[in-house]
Parts: structure tokens; C-alpha cells; sequence
């Protein structure tokens, strides 16, 4: 499964990040992105974004 690139996610979109402290684990947290944080157009561990409750990862799959 391939990461989504920063022109597929918009501000209010529901997705799965994994956090920092989750990349070993690859633990994914669920959330509604408030801010885009990395500027090119794609990564390739994903594009790094905030969320609505303040915590900060990559974008692994877009859910809605």
C-alpha cells in the first residue's frame, strides 16, 4: 500500500498517522488532520501532519 501524497490530504480529513514514538511498533492513531506540516508533495514515510487533538505524525491511510 502505497503513502498518500500531500495534494490527498486537505485540512478535516480522517486518516491514520503513525506517531514518533510508534514507528518501531508501527502503532497507527486515528485522528481528523488540523495542519500539514511537510511541504514537498510526497515522503517516502508519509506526509507529516498535526491533528484536531494536537499530536504529531505521518499520514499512513486516508480514512474518509
Amino acid at each position: 500500500m502505497a503513502v498518500p501524497t500531500r495534494s490527498q490530504i486537505t485540512p478535516g480529513t480522517e486518516v491514520n498517522i503513525v506517531l514518533k514514538q510508534d514507528q518501531r511498533s508501527g502503532t497507527l492513531t486515528q485522528g481528523i488532520v488540523e495542519r500539514l506540516l511537510t511541504k514537498s508533495p510526497n515522503h517516502p514515510h508519509g506526509i507529516k501532519v498535526r491533528l484536531e487533538n494536537g499530536q504529531v505524525g505521518r499520514v499512513k491511510e486516508i480514512l474518509s
